[in-house]
């Protein structure tokens, strides 16, 4: 299978629904994620080198347009006419919201059409406060400014009256949901938890007043509460051995569920009773999804679509075997697929789906992993351990085309969840917080120790991640330099402290509340830093990175590398000038993942 093919096959999300059930539509045709129009057929809208996102508003064909520069994530709002998309030079898009040194999301579009809500932190360059700006008067107002990072949730409630926003709390995995009633100007805080962290997502308005929420307070996985603003009143009305969220109807009589088994996505579309009183659940139905795989959301990937009555769902769907896809679905029907992007539905033969499996680590915690295997070998295998992100984030069932390029060239490939991933409940994520961080490190040689049972060649083992993903990478080879037979960093973490000196303001004291604050943990920052160690490194290491990242400053990688020519370790460092925090333009990923697949395939001594 050629690598190339894999790294040139698309995806396509659902962004947004209007009135007409027209659907925004971005997809990466073009190389990049661009804005397309699907009503009928696939109208493709924009085309810039930079990938873009946006929403409708509604009542006319206007749509939001949110756009960065180089992965510099100082996003910048405009406003284009959909029947006139803008050219390729920006031509025929309006500012809404820019101001350059800045970064800008949108949170929400009111009901009428007539309102924007963003966040920004243009206040001072570090709060990210919550703004709101009238279309007609082009007038902006400050509506939420005591500081933290305030960032979208579901924008506004149906009626229009409350906006939606989410704040960090000061402990890790700690948010509030934060509601700006249009009417009085008031902030509700409608779940407080002052007494422990735990997590509160976006409202689903099943009422005017009333909605349903996803939390994990007083438990350890997200359950669903039940919320009425008029009354102050709030109970648990669904939980399960899963987290779950939470999707409304704009009519608020059907509630999409969707919960994260171990990494894959079941959805049930649920009824609502409301009358006097909390809403309840009454019906279910069950969705039989395309597959194995997840319901994709995220910024650029908005939460699924629940159409106005309730009568289907449309979702982004991407899994081992799928790129991904946009589809359709109603409860009872299989699910119709709207997209069909170049390389998903089969186009790219010989996938491999992985099996799930555990192991215990040091301390007897279970580690859950995926494990990609090619097919027909008996042999034991070099293999690639791929850690993902965040740290407060999760690997689950969707398209790796470096994941499903390495097994095509021979590797087996273990994709862990080590200690701190989300999705397994609030204690397991809360087990690498701050002076802990080393504890996930230690997963990785449990994971090493595990190797050979299941099939692979420990000794030809490899680490490969990005962002904290690549932290883990340079911590692996760094504190179990025995262990490990090369490295592939992207985006990473060489030094927790100058990491946190160097990253941007405002992401500095967010970052300090999950790894150790520069003022209280700076000895422990230290010792946990894989530069701190760089003289025990003798695994080569294949080093990419964005010039413009804003999380993980590119000298990140120029510092480790410096240590690596002095002390003569085998090492590539690749750096894209219009990249930021990881690589996002198809042309750079087919310069760089094929070059690091030649890395491993050297290093790991692959027949």
């Amino acid at each position: 299978m050629d690598i190339t093919k894999l790294l040139e096959s698309r995806s396509a999300r659902a962004l947004d629904e209007d009135d007409s059930g027209r659907l925004l539509i971005a997809s990466d045709l073009i190389g990049t994620f661009q804005l397309y129009e699907l009503d009928g057929e696939l109208r493709q809208l924009t085309a810039f080198s930079e990938p873009i996102s946006g929403r409708y508003l509604p009542g006319g064909r206007r749509v939001v347009v949110q756009m960065d520069a180089g992965g510099n994530e100082r996003h910048q709002l405009y406003l284009m006419d959909a029947d006139h998309p803008p050219g390729s030079d920006g031509s025929m898009l309006e500012p809404l919201a820019v101001s350059e040194a800045h970064g800008h999301s949108i949170a929400g579009v009111s009901p009428d059409g007539c309102q924007v809500a963003f966040c920004c932190n243009k206040r001072n360059g570090v709060d990210f406060d919550l703004y709101v700006i009238d279309l007609d008067s082009r007038q902006e107002r400050l509506v939420y400014s005591e500081g933290g990072w305030a960032r979208p949730a579901t924008g506004y409630s149906p009626d229009g009256r409350y906006l939606s926003f989410i704040l960090p709390g000061q402990r890790p995995l700690d948010e509030d949901l934060a509601l700006y009633d249009t009417d009085t100007g008031q902030i509700l805080h409608p779940l407080p938890h002052r007494e422990e962290a735990a997590l509160v997502g976006g409202p689903a308005f099943v009422g005017p007043t009333a909605f349903f929420v996803s939390s994990n307070i007083g438990r350890d996985m997200m359950g669903l509460f039940a919320v009425d603003l008029a009354t102050g009143e709030s109970e648990l009305a669904l939980e399960s051995a899963h987290d779950l969220e939470c999707h409304a109807s704009k009519d608020g009589r059907k509630l999409l569920v969707v919960a994260n088994a171990g990494g894959s996505s079941q959805a049930t579309l649920w009824e609502v009773e409301t009358g006097s009183g909390l809403p309840k659940l009454g019906r279910s139905f069950e969705l039989e999804l395309p597959g194995a795989g997840v319901i994709a959301g995220s910024l650029l990937t908005p939460s699924p679509l629940v159409s106005s009555d309730g009568s289907k769902v449309t979702y982004s769907f991407t899994s081992p075997l799928v790129p991904g896809d946009v589809f359709s679905q109603s409860p009872g029907r299989a699910p119709a697929r709207l997209t069909e992007s170049p390389g998903s539905n089969g186009a790219v033969d010989g996938l491999v789906e992985p099996t799930s499996e555990s192991l215990k680590s040091f301390d007897g915690e279970e580690i859950p992993v995926f494990c990609y295997r090619p097919r027909g070998t008996g042999a034991a295998l070099p293999v690639v351990v791929v850690i993902h992100g965040g740290p407060e984030s999760q690997s689950v069932l969707t398209f790796n085309p470096m994941i499903q390029a390495m097994v095509a060239r021979g590797f087996g490939v273990v994709v862990p969840n080590v200690r701190g991933s989300t999705g397994y409940g609030k204690r397991y994520a809360s087990l690498d917080d701050t002076t802990r961080r080393l504890d996930s490190v230690a997963d990785l040689a449990a994971i090493h120790g595990w190797l050979d049972s299941a099939g692979f060649d420990s000794r030809r083992a490899a680490l490969y991640g990005g962002s904290y993903g690549g932290y883990m990478v340079l911590a692996g080879v760094s504190f179990q330099p025995d262990l490990w037979a090369a490295g592939v960093d992207i985006v990473g973490i060489s030094d927790l402290v100058t990491f946190l000196e160097n990253t941007s303001p405002y992401r500095r004291a967010f970052r300090e509340r999950e790894y150790g604050s520069l003022a209280d943990d700076r000895a422990f920052l230290e010792s946990a830093s894989p530069l701190r160690r760089a003289d025990d490194i003798r695994a080569p290491l294949f080093v990419i990175h964005g010039l413009n990242d804003p999380r993980v400053p590119v000298g990140e990688a120029r510092q480790l590398v410096d240590s690596l020519e002095r002390r003569g370790i085998d090492h590539e460092l690749l750096v894209y000038e219009d990249e930021g925090h990881g690589l996002s333009k198809l042309a750079n990923k087919l310069d760089a993942y094929p070059k690091a697949l030649d890395f491993l395939a050297a290093h790991l001594r692959l027949d």
